[in-house]
């Protein structure tokens, strides 16, 4: 298999994964021809004031079963291995060593694109890789104006996914159905890892 030559990069929490993560990477991948997509969920997120419920380890799991089925994705743990808080402008960097000549697509939605300027070395990160964005709540995000002349952004377009890992967790937390937020196969995996409950 030739090596990839335009890879998305899908991070977060992950905590849980759920259906709004899968719209945003199949999006990426049906409109921008990516060949690849690593999920990487971070060790602790720098601008989350605490850090994930669940553990790395089941996050990993979890992850694994929601894109299972995806040929095109990988799950990739180098940000747990990695430990503390996680930057993506390191993960960027590691990628781009690995995969010279690769372009880079960072997947997020528009809340976090506009957080960019907030991110640890956004320039540099807008220099490795370019941002496929998709709306949320019908609001396409806007770049701050400090990166306004870096940042390279493309807008994807999916149906809306109404789904939050803050709002899952409660839900479960509660003992309530997380509905269709989450996949079968992760529902099925919290319920018989007793995850998310108080």
């Amino acid at each position: 298999m030739s090596a990839p030559r335009r890879i998305g990069v899908l991070g977060g929490s992950f905590d849980p994964p759920h259906a709004g993560h899968l719209a945003a990477a199949e999006a990426a991948v049906a409109q921008l021809s990516l060949d690849q997509v690593r999920v990487v969920p971070a060790a602790r997120a720098p601008l989350r004031d605490a850090g994930p419920r669940a553990s790395a380890a089941d996050r990993l799991a979890l992850l694994r079963l929601a894109f299972g089925d995806r040929p095109w994705a990988e799950v990739d743990d180098r940000e747990t291995r990695r430990g503390g808080v996680s930057y993506s402008v390191d993960t960027a960097r590691e990628l781009a060593a690995e995969h010279p000549g690769a372009e880079l697509y960072w997947i997020l939605g528009a809340d976090q694109l506009a957080r960019l300027h907030l991110w640890r070395e956004a320039a540099e990160l807008c220099r490795l890789a370019r941002f496929a964005v998709l709306a949320r709540d019908g609001r396409p995000g806007e770049v701050d104006p400090s990166l306004g002349a870096l940042a390279r952004v493309e807008r994807l377009r999916a149906p809306e996914v109404r789904a939050s890992s803050t709002e899952i967790r409660r839900a479960l937390a509660a003992g309530r159905d997380a509905g269709k937020a989450l996949p079968p196969s992760v529902a099925a995996a919290i319920q018989a890892r007793s995850l998310y409950r108080d």
